[in-house]
């Protein structure tokens, strides 16, 4: 097949190659694990939704609703959409389910979600988020919980220079009343915005917050604050999350322009931001969303969460040569087994099976191959053994055992009976 009429991956749609699955799978085992020991469960949606489902939840005028979204009619007429986010179709499932019926749930999702954003390094069109969220608690013991886990997560991964910044966006009434401030402020340096900012300001004029244009970001520096306009209950809420986060000897700073790029956010949001990274900052971010069950039909539920992008968490860790960064590099076997001849190879085969048996890891040279070429194969594997069954190993049940990657070893080969090769080479990768 020529250059030309070779067919490759949709732009902003990457393959993650083998080299880098490792890293990737131990990534999410971290987070699952953590996710395990806070008691909460994994619940699997759809990757496809009704369209009305993600422009009721997470609203008309926002970039994602209004500009990213991959949505096509099917061959029944239906507006169907890639889902773009993780949480709409959480409450979705929930509604559906019987979820949230005086009922309290703990909840996690990971998998590939899909936005037409312009791609660049660490930010894709497929990209792959875990998320978490809470239903059934409108208190801030549950925000501590989840930042808690968070900070968790980000110890246990080796994630270094990363600050939590939290901002309060209050109650309904809150935000009317931010709102006419807001527009009252704007509206005195309307030449100054850009043409979506003026646009929002008749719409929705919190999402210019949200800006990426550095002149308005400028000009918000003089805009008023919305923690000024903080009703009693929610400004109260919001100073007992930063007594648990104190009290859990967690760094925050307050940014009184963070909103979110989400219109169904109520009263706490936060991010984790990495300076480093520039306007790819953000690690992970999220907030409370306590209208959304109830505006998507469901009985009115509190909610709480949050979600993170793969991609450019591997993408720090390996940057900041991270410990789990730098152990899935050097994955390898345990053993290479190497055998010459049919019934050699026979034997290798159920020998691999009881090795796996055990909890080694082994990768087997298959087809035909010289001995030569089989422990080049070895070599290139990393694996710190080779097994090797010969003519003579195969009439007498045994196998040699040979240290590949530690010539001072006491005993560099010895032969064992088949039976005992997975346990001679545990022993021998404990002492190497």
């Amino acid at each position: 097949m020529s250059k030309k009429s070779q067919i490759k991956a949709i732009r902003g749609m990457n393959d993650i190659l083998p080299n880098e699955s490792p890293l990737w799978l131990a990534v999410e085992a971290v987070c699952a694990g953590v996710f395990a020991q806070y008691s909460y469960k994994q619940i699997r949606t759809p990757l496809l939704e009704s369209t009305h489902l993600f422009a009721r939840s997470i609203g008309a005028e926002t970039d994602i609703v209004s500009k990213e979204m991959y949505t096509f009619d099917d061959r029944n007429g239906d507006s169907l959409t890639l889902r773009p986010e993780g949480t709409a179709s959480t409450v979705r499932a929930g509604i559906e389910n019987g979820l949230f019926y005086n009922q309290q749930q703990r909840l996690w999702y990971t998998g590939p979600m899909f936005r037409h954003e312009r791609p660049q390094k660490g930010r894709y069109r497929q990209f792959y988020q875990i998320g978490v969220e809470c239903y059934g608690w409108s208190t801030p013991d549950i925000e501590a919980e989840v930042l808690a886990m968070i900070h968790k997560v980000f110890t246990d991964l080796g994630l270094q220079h990363t600050e939590l910044q939290i901002n309060s966006l209050g109650d309904v009434d809150t935000r009317e009343r931010y709102r006419s401030a807001l527009i009252e402020y704007l509206s005195k340096h309307v030449d100054a915005l850009d043409e979506d900012s003026q646009r929002r300001l008749t719409t929705n004029p919190l999402r210019i917050l949200d800006s990426k244009n550095e002149g308005v970001q400028a000009l918000l520096l003089d805009a008023p604050s919305i923690l000024d306009y903080l009703s009693p209950e929610s400004a109260d809420a919001f100073a007992c999350l930063q007594g648990y986060l104190q009290d859990l000897q967690i760094d925050f700073t307050i940014n009184p322009r963070l909103v979110r790029g989400l219109d169904y956010y109520n009263d706490t949001v936060f991010e984790w931001v990495n300076a480093d990274y520039g306007a790819q900052s953000t690690v992970c971010g999220g907030g409370r969303y306590d209208s959304m069950v109830e505006q998507l039909g469901g009985q009115s539920t509190p909610g709480f969460g949050f979600g993170m992008g793969l991609e450019r968490l591997v993408q720090i860790l390996q940057e900041q040569a991270a410990p789990i960064a730098k152990q899935q590099e050097q994955d390898a076997p345990d053993a290479f087994l190497v055998s010459i001849g049919d019934r050699a190879r026979k034997q290798m085969i159920s020998l691999q099976a009881e090795m796996v048996r055990t909890g080694l890891r082994v990768q087997c040279h298959m087809g035909d191959g010289s001995m030569k070429n089989q422990f080049k194969r070895a070599d290139k594997s990393g694996a710190p053994i080779a097994v090797i069954i010969g003519d003579d190993e195969a009439v007498e049940g045994k196998a040699s055992i040979k240290v590949l990657r530690r010539t001072e070893a006491p005993i560099a080969q010895r032969t064992v009976m088949q039976n005992e090769v997975a346990n001679t080479v545990t022993n021998l990768l404990e002492s190497l």
